[in-house]
Parts: structure tokens; sequence; C-alpha cells
């Protein structure tokens, strides 16, 4: 049964998206939160008053995890007058963290999506941002395509309004190791992460606790659905019982899909749905972020799909010619599965489930966080 939410479910989203591009050789080169607006609105899935444009956060604003000389720095980084031994500080211009025309702008408005978030779901409702979701961020110092970390800056910004016990669920195939950092030792956060295993950061071991409210499950390459599921059930939906909290925040990271470049999982976007949907039970404030995603099709896909499912629509067996036609016009410049993407990438949200055995290596570490969980208790 769905909750009783004063309102609709707010999507908070923002043009600045839209062409804005880490560089041409970098993972976050290809349309992403621009597909999801764009599909939601052929789909008719905006009514009046459910989008929201996202505002851009201010320096003040982000100073409540982020070190101001570190946002000074990435503005001056975004302006060109940045010094060379502060790059090199603040892990600016390298590979992973580029710098780039709004390398201040565009993280600074997904962060203020998700203060506002914080501030919107003051008295409860349901919120979709995909742009948020940069869990790797350190408070000086950008990591892992993470300029600013805008999951804790939605956990400090429930709090301001009075939000106390906050769960936070990570399903992205990386460890999030920004908000863990921030977060492992208060015990009124508790920090759920399914990630994949001996993969970057190379954090979230299965023994991490924290103050106790730390769950981390590495998982081995070709995690399946049907293994998601047995987390849901096993590992996520019980700890949420035990802790009770007053907010879920869900970072719904899509590079854990089978046709990610940058994971070895092998999970189909029914995984991301089913969490998705379970976890809209659980308390009275919901916030779904983004995060990694790496294709074009299998990240905007899967984004939509999740509006979909929170606003209880039914997702069309085969998209209408307005829709389609947004799919077949993305492209994957310089990556194989660019260059003969398969029929279904353009036509349909949801992928054919993946199903399989549970391996005896998730079993087995399921049950080490079941016998941890029966003395947490």
């Amino acid at each position: 049964m769905i909750r009783p939410w004063p309102h609709a479910p707010r999507f908070i989203g923002s043009e600045i998206y839209r062409g804005s591009s880490y560089g041409a050789h970098h993972p976050l080169r290809v349309a992403r939160v621009s597909t999801v607006i764009d599909l939601a609105r052929a789909l008719g899935w905006f009514a009046d008053g459910q989008y929201v444009i996202s505002p851009r956060a201010k320096p003040s604003a982000l100073a409540a995890w982020h070190d101001p000389a570190y946002l000074s720095a990435l503005m001056r980084a975004e302006n060109g007058t940045l010094a060379s031994d502060e790059a090199r500080r603040h892990h600016l211009g390298t590979a992973s963290n580029p710098i780039f025309p709004e390398m201040f702008r565009r993280p600074a408005t997904a962060a203020g999506g998700s203060i506002l978030a914080g501030q919107m779901l003051r008295h409860g409702g349901v919120i979709h941002s995909p742009g948020g979701g940069t869990h790797h961020g350190l408070p000086d110092r950008a990591n892992g395509f993470c300029y600013l970390n805008d999951p804790a800056l939605a956990i400090l910004s429930l709090r301001s309004v009075g939000v106390r016990r906050i769960a936070y669920v990570d399903i992205d195939a990386h460890h999030c190791d920004g908000v863990e950092h921030g977060f492992a030792e208060d015990p009124d956060v508790m920090l759920i992460s399914v990630h994949e295993e001996r993969r970057w950061p190379f954090t979230g071991a299965l023994e991490d606790r924290g103050a106790g409210q730390v769950w981390n499950l590495p998982v081995p390459r070709g995690f399946n659905d049907t293994e998601m599921s047995a987390v849901l059930d096993r590992l996520i939906l019980l700890r949420l019982a035990d802790f009770r909290p007053e907010a879920v925040i869900l970072q719904c990271g899509a590079d854990a899909l089978m046709e990610d470049p940058l994971s070895r999982l092998a999970l189909s976007n029914n995984a991301h749905l089913e969490v998705v949907a379970a976890l809209q039970q659980v308390a009275p404030r919901y916030l779904v972020l983004g995060g990694g995603g790496y294709n074009p099709w299998s990240v905007g896909r899967c984004w939509a799909a999740v509006w979909g499912v929170l606003n209880g629509h039914s997702l069309p067996e085969r998209l209408p010619p307005v829709a389609e036609a947004i799919l077949r016009a993305l492209s994957f410049p310089g990556h194989r599965m660019g260059k003969a993407p398969p029929d279904h990438w353009f036509t349909t949200l949801r992928d054919t489930q993946r199903t399989g055995k549970v391996s005896e290596t998730v079993d087995a570490r399921l049950h080490r966080l079941e016998a941890r969980a029966v003395v947490w208790h």
C-alpha cells in the first residue's frame, strides 16, 4: 500500500546537464539526466507542479559539509585561475576529476537539488533527483568523478528541519566512501551499501561497523536479480525495520546494470525498480538520487522507469514514437556498445529479468550480516 503522501512525488531537474560533459574521453561524456527529463515529458509523467528546477547551491550552503578553501579552489578552477599546487592538493585536473566549463556550476546544482529536497521533505513526501548521488566527494577534495557530496548535504539538510533518524541505502556498483567517511560514527544515520567487491574505491568491507549501524555488502561479479532480491529481503528491509528511519535516501546508481562499462555486475533494471518500490513503504520521507551510470541507454531508461514507479505508472511494453526517438538520438562515442545497440534499448524502459542462483558467496556474506544483526539488535 502506497503511503498517503502530502502531495504527488516531485522531480528535481535542471537544464545544466544538457550538453555539459566532463570531456570527450571521460565516462561522463554521455547524456544522462537530460534523457530522463525528456523521456518523462514524452510519456506525460510530469503533472502540474511535479517538475522542480534545481537551484545552484551557494558556497555558504555547501560549507555545511565542504571546506571553504576547497570550494574557493573549485570555483577558481572553473574560471581558469587555479594554481597548480592547489589543483594537486584538491585532486582537480586529474583524469577522473577533470577541469571542464561547468565543473563548479554543475555539481553545485546537483547539491542544490539535494539541499532543496531535504527542505521540501520537512513534512513528508517523495522526491526523485537523478542529478544527485555523487557519493564519493570528500570535504576537501574531489574524488571519483564527484566534486561535491550531495548525499551528505541532503542528510544535513534533513537534519536542519528536525529529521533525526535517516537511512542511507546505496546500490551503486561503487562503495559510498564519501558518505561513510562523514557518517559512519553517527548512530542516527544508518548506512547500507551493496557494491561490487574489488572495485574502486576498494572500501566498504563486510567487517565495517562504524557506530554499529554501517552495513556493507561487497558482492562478486555476475551479481544477478535473484541475488538482489535476497539482499533486499535479508539485509536492507530487515535493517530498516529495526532502525525505524524518519527518512530514507536511496542512491540508485545505474552502473550496477549489466550493460555498464564500469562494473561487472549482471543486474537488470528490474532489480533497481524492486528496491525503489520496496523502500517507498519504509518511511514518511523518501529521496531517490541518481549516481553512477555510464551507458546512456541503460542509465536513462532506468532512471526514467524509477520516476514511473514512484508515481505508480505502468511502464509501457513499447515506448511511443516520441520517446523512442529520444533514445534513438543518443550516442555512445568511443565505445563498442554504441556501434550497434540492441533494439530494446530504443523501444522499452524495462529490461528482461536476469535471474539466477544465489551464489554461495552472497549467501555466506548475508549469513554473516544476519548473525551480526542478532547481536546488534
